[in-house]
């Protein structure tokens, strides 16, 4: 094959005509469960002096979200480049297919020179179809590439700021606990504060980390062709930061370095030792490489680029979502915009601070709850324990800790309608399919896949069942006949959100349709009986609680159901309290890691087991 043919077969397969001398490296440093708790982000009680000296030649962007407040959704949408919310992987450790003909971001950098390693985590939502990775591993290096002519992108990934190191104990502390800043939502506790010092101590090793690997970096010649991005994977570790769609668990540090020679594919608005708000998220990310290396990003790729050859203008907003966290399951919807955020709950009925295993084994979780049971917190300190409202509207100018909601402030109805209608444009643009049951998400796509069916109006009748979401749950009494209509239609997301409705409206939806939830427990849908059966089981008479519990036990078992029915159905048994106790002993026959569940969530269902036992028997 001579030149010329070559040439012209490279253009015909879309391959970008690029030597690899015209490409930059890439290094990709990232911590985990850290926010932008930073000196060069004006947090002096920090200390991040390598991070700090990368700020003063590089810039940093004050705006940037993970999008999901928790890793593996939040790395899902990394590697794709996609919402998991239109991709069916938006549940903590699920696992969806790709169309085919979509690929993680690493595979179009390798078709483009690229020698591509992670060091070391993965742990996608998504399945990964063919070699995505030249090197993944704690051995991953760029320094194994086969040619030092060859660019390289390499990814360093840093846990020593992960939540479980905030609770690790002995502790030597560093930063004195009686100098750091407890949010308004936290209470202002010895333990409490404890933790925060610690979690600033373990993110000033991070930097330890960081400046270690810069000056591999500069040792090895390489610091002039390369650059540099350093960012968080979501809020801190500490809770109401990590799982949660408000600023504090979606904002991240974003440090992003262009050394002199390859200032061309810096960001329009590029200032060293500057900053900038321009809002920009995790969905971003793999657009952002693509163009930097001078290919095109592909259609289905829901980001936006913002360096390089197809940087695009300035997003107006970010989007932020929360599905099951661990063995919980809640729907959250959020958008942060210059000043406001906006969120909207789809389980309302939920409190925020749900009961995950995980999270409770942090002090401040455990100290928080404590003192809320003991009724010794403020309004702002207690509102983490409460049920949510439909809507919630926060200025992080004025209150940066998110306290206040403004959502019924008449002074400020203007922003939450624009914001609320940025909400249902994003749902709409990119198909939201977190609105189907999570085990619907996967029955409905077998042969195809979520992002699929999500845009096919027979599996999925998109319109209608939004619709019922936004009736179901904007907790309007005046709504409550049309939503109790809802348990009526063909489609089964429809009834379940039917179902929905009425536990939100707790005794006025269950008393006033009790028939309608009746006979909801004998529907074909198992999360439509499950649903029913919880409203019932909280708020109907004796009589239909002892339905309600009968339901709900047949359908716990993972094992004859399914992990989905079952986790769901767990979820409800612990929200009734001790009207479950005739199900303590088949809970707690229940198998703790079942079998024929799939393993990245097969110890949900135990969690859920164990922490059921223990409310059942009073411990």
């Amino acid at each position: 094959m001579n030149t010329i043919t070559k040439i012209l077969l490279l253009c015909v397969l879309g391959v970008p005509l690029v030597h690899a001398s015209d490409l930059p490296n890439i290094l990709w440093i990232t911590s985990e469960d850290n926010g932008p708790h930073l000196r060069c982000y004006g947090d002096k009680y920090a200390t991040t002096p390598n991070l700090d000296a990368l700020a003063k030649k590089g810039m940093i962007y004050t705006r940037a979200i993970s999008n999901a407040p928790v890793c593996a959704p939040a790395r899902t949408t990394i590697i794709s480049g996609m919402y998991p919310t239109s991709t069916g992987s938006e549940h903590m450790r699920s696992m969806a297919k790709l169309p085919s003909s979509f690929k993680m971001y690493p595979s179009y950098l390798r078709e483009l020179g690229y020698y591509c390693t992670n060091n070391s985590k993965e742990d996608y939502n998504l399945m990964k179809e063919g070699e995505v990775w030249d090197e993944s591993g704690r051995k991953a290096n760029w320094e194994n590439r086969p040619s030092k002519d060859k660019p390289f992108f390499a990814i360093y990934n840093f846990t020593v700021s992960h939540e479980s190191q905030i609770r690790k104990r002995p502790h030597s502390q560093v930063h004195d606990p009686l100098k750091v800043r407890v949010p308004a939502y936290h209470p202002d506790h010895p333990e409490v504060r404890k933790d925060w010092a610690q979690y600033y101590d373990k993110i000033t090793e991070m930097d330890k980390m960081v400046g270690a690997k810069l000056k591999t970096l500069k040792d090895q010649g390489l610091a002039e062709d390369t650059i540099i991005f350093y960012y968080g994977d979501h809020g801190s570790g500490m809770p109401r930061s990590k799982r949660w769609p408000f600023f504090s668990g979606l904002n991240v540090p974003l440090i992003v370095h262009v050394p002199e020679k390859w200032k061309h594919l810096a960001s329009s608005d590029y200032k060293a030792g500057g900053s900038i708000d321009r809002r920009v998220g995790f969905v971003d990310l793999a657009p952002t490489l693509l163009s930097i290396a001078g290919k095109k990003p592909p259609a289905h790729m829901q980001g936006h680029a913002f360096m390089g050859k197809y940087e695009t203008t300035e997003q107006q907003y970010g989007y932020g979502f929360r599905g099951r966290m661990d063995e919980r399951y809640d729907m959250v919807r959020s958008v942060v915009g210059e000043r406001y955020i906006y969120i909207r709950n789809y389980m309302p009925h939920k409190p925020y601070g749900q009961h995950v295993s995980y999270m409770f084994q942090t002090t401040t979780t455990q100290v928080w709850k404590k003192l809320f049971e003991k009724g010794k917190l403020n309004k702002a300190q207690s509102h983490f324990w409460k049920t949510k409202p439909a809507e919630e509207l926060y200025d992080l100018q004025k209150d940066p800790d998110e306290v206040t909601n403004l959502a019924q402030s008449q002074e400020h109805a203007a922003i939450l309608k624009k914001m609320r209608k940025a909400h249902f444009s994003h749902i709409r643009k990119i198909r939201d399919v977190g609105f189907l049951p999570e085990g619907e998400i996967h029955s409905r796509s077998i042969g195809s896949t979520p992002y699929e069916i999500a845009r096919d109006s027979n599996k999925y009748p998109f319109e209608k069942i939004i619709s019922a979401a936004e009736l179901a749950t904007s907790l309007k009494k005046k709504d409550l006949p049309e939503i109790a209509q809802l348990l009526m239609d063909n489609d089964s997301a429809v009834r379940y959100w039917g179902a929905i409705g009425l536990l939100t409206h707790k005794k006025a939806g269950t008393q006033a349709f009790t028939k309608e939830l009746l006979n909801a427990l004998n529907d074909k849908s198992p999360y439509v009986q499950v649903t029913a059966a919880e409203a019932l089981g909280r708020f109907g008479t004796k009589e239909e609680q002892i339905l309600a519990v009968n339901t709900l036990g047949k359908l716990a078992d993972p094992v004859k159901n399914g992990c989905f029915p079952s986790m769901l159905a767990m979820n409800a048994i612990d929200h009734l309290d001790n009207k479950a106790k005739s199900l303590l002993s088949l809970i707690k026959s229940m198998p703790r890691t079942p079998e024929g569940v799939d393993k990245r969530f097969q110890g949900y269902v135990g969690r859920l087991v164990d922490t059921t036992v223990t409310q059942l028997e009073g411990k």
